[in-house]
């Protein structure tokens, strides 16, 4: 075990690295520079001194150097656009995005686990054939159009849900207003994980159907409901914990969608606005803090592999 934490470790560092330089590269070479200095008022002298001031007069290997070493140390700068620490404006929005994806995740677990666990039991069936439909048009469906489909039917014909916001409520609101808030973007952020979910468990209880331990279970008379949601399920159970970790970036990059379209202060909304206005500490402290996510997800699924499935812990 210590072993396999040591290469995560070494891969987790290796990523980091590489989305690191990646990034800062394409920031830094793309065309325009941060919205400070896009005010047409400011006259030359101005300008320079603020790119001075920035560190941007600096080679961008001297400037990369310099983000690194603060990095490592837990200093991810000061945000151009909010005149604050990069690290205070994300600590902001994370628990609110972890909110958002945690929801949807569970949302579309409940969903896409059972059915496709009782479709791959019944394969061919009615639940099977319409849940495929679903499935294949959940996947396809852009999050965006679907988020604003959703924005018009309930919040605007129906007028059950607000439209967007975290709360009506200027001091923080209740839990039920949060709840109310929650429901149309976790929605719109499930969809397509559900789908996916649930044709990635279907494809495993129909793998264990077919397997020998099966029917060997069956000729011994153990009841089908009991091998297929105790059995089949925990072997439907390995796949799942790496469809998961697959799940997590795309959550985060979905809601980077789904928080601008549903008005949600999260990370993701966060990164889009840092992004426009060319924000360099903020947008590579949002990449580094979502990498690091993303990289802490991949070990856990692989923690869960290995607790699912004793044959991997032989290995």
């Amino acid at each position: 075990m210590t072993r396999f934490l040591l290469s995560r470790a070494l891969h987790a560092i290796l990523v980091l690295g590489m989305v690191s330089v990646t990034t800062f590269a394409i920031m830094h070479l793309a065309p325009g520079g941060p919205s400070v200095l896009a005010d047409p008022k400011l006259s030359a002298a101005e300008r320079a001194a603020i790119v001075e001031q920035l560190g941007l007069d600096a080679p961008l290997p001297v400037q990369f150097t310099r983000w690194i070493t603060r990095a490592a140390r837990g200093d991810l700068g000061t945000s151009f656009l909010y005149a604050a620490p990069t690290a205070q404006a994300i600590a902001d929005r994370v628990p609110n995005t972890l909110v958002l994806a945690g929801a949807a995740l569970l949302l579309a677990c409940l969903i896409g686990v059972p059915t496709g666990i009782a479709a791959g039991a019944a394969p061919g069936g009615t639940l099977d054939r319409w849940a495929l439909r679903a499935s294949v048009a959940g996947i396809a469906v852009p999050v965006f159009w679907l988020g604003i489909m959703l924005i018009l039917v309930f919040a605007v014909r129906l007028q059950w849900l607000p439209a967007g916001g975290i709360t009506a409520d200027v001091d923080g609101g209740g839990l039920v207003d949060r709840a109310r808030h929650l429901i149309l973007p976790a929605s719109t952020l499930a969809l397509a994980s559900a789908s996916e979910l649930f044709r990635y468990t279907r494809a495993a209880v129909r793998e264990g159907r077919d397997a020998n331990w099966w029917r060997v279970a069956r000729a011994r008379g153990v009841p089908r409901r009991r091998l297929l949601w105790r059995h089949a399920a925990r072997h439907a159970l390995v796949t799942l914990c790496s469809v998961l970790s697959v799940q997590l970036p795309r959550l985060v990059g979905g809601a980077a969608i789904t928080e601008t379209v549903f008005s949600w202060p999260g990370m993701g909304r966060l990164g889009v606005e840092a992004a426009l206005a060319r924000d360099y500490p903020l947008v590579m402290g949002v990449t580094l803090v979502v990498t690091l996510g993303v990289v802490l997800a991949g070990v856990l699924s692989d923690l869960g592999q290995l607790a699912a499935d004793p044959r991997l812990r032989r290995a």
